[in-house]
């Protein structure tokens, strides 16, 4: 019986589904952490194993060959088969490997850490690459293959992506006291009188707040955005404006008298999280992870 030249293994499987999912050896060889050239060589030895081309290289993007596009089924269902076994019967804590894991800020000013303390007792031997973003970048790095998995504003609503709930927080109007606004029902016009501090723009809370305040006479509200809720909290204690994020994030500085809820009688929508993943062959392992994520989010 003839034997092929050399072996497929699943580095390989993986790589064509990557370079297929990203339509680049570049993309695929910056995702990876390597270059491009290693990508090549990996895609060129399985391909002279079996004798066929995956990709049509001949244009500005990878293009599967029709060979390419039946590699890919096989080795999804391969691949899927090696992850069910592994998680099925394997030991958590034999598990090695690193997970990349996008997070929300507001995830990181609360339940995060619990998350952390069940991650490192579950999997003692996979190292955590942790990106903070906001959600309309972790989505997108979802899709990319620059992450695994996303806690991250929801519904995802994209068919692509996998999602679980996982926890939700009401957005409220926070102030310091220096301010000195009425402890009762503070209307629009007061709080217009100050700059708001609020989420980067592009975000769902972003467009709500700024909606809610145009919508009143007076002109556009001043509106100061930024992706990093530390510089929102920060600002918010200075008494620069008044923050409109998750009460629950501030819980220590409203207790202690350094931050107050404003009484506005406007009330915005609560912030629904979600862990939202791709497809992959380790998609048992990370749903086993997002299962650590929702515990950890009603403790």
């Amino acid at each position: 019986m003839a034997r092929a030249r050399s072996s497929i293994d699943c580095k390989a499987l993986e790589t064509i589904l990557l370079v297929a999912r990203l339509g680049s050896f570049s993309e695929a060889a910056r995702t990876l952490n390597t270059t491009q050239p290693a990508i090549s060589l990996r895609i060129a030895e399985a391909e002279t194993a079996l004798g066929v081309l995956f990709f049509d290289r001949s244009g500005r993007r990878a293009v599967l060959t029709p060979e390419g596009r039946l590699a890919c089924d096989y080795a999804e269902r391969i691949l899927t088969l090696r992850g069910e076994l592994v998680d099925r019967i394997g030991d958590p804590a034999a598990r090695r490997g690193t997970l990349r894991l996008g997070v929300s800020e507001t995830i990181v000013h609360t339940w995060l850490p619990r998350f952390l303390e069940k991650f490192n007792a579950t999997y003692p031997g996979l190292t955590l690459e942790l990106d903070v973003d906001i959600s309309t970048e972790l989505r997108s790095f979802l899709l990319q293959g620059r992450i695994d998995l996303a806690f991250m504003v929801g519904p995802v609503g994209v068919p692509a992506l996998q999602e679980r709930p996982l926890s939700r927080f009401p957005v409220g109007f926070i102030a310091s006291p220096t301010l000195d606004l009425p402890r009762h029902r503070v209307g629009i016009e007061e709080l217009k009188r100050y700059p708001i501090l609020t989420f980067a723009r592009g975000t769902l809370p972003y467009a709500e707040v700024a909606d809610l305040l145009e919508r009143s006479n007076g002109g556009r509200p001043r509106m100061f955005a930024s992706a990093s809720m530390a510089t929102l909290i920060r600002m918010a204690l200075d008494g620069i404006g008044i923050a409109a994020i998750p009460p629950a994030i501030v819980r220590d500085d409203i207790a202690n008298g350094r931050l107050v809820r404003l009484r506005s009688g406007h009330r915005l929508r609560d912030l629904g999280f979600v862990a939202a993943w791709a497809e992959t062959s380790e998609k048992f392992l990370i749903s086993g992870i997002a299962d650590l994520a929702a515990e950890s989010a009603l403790q």
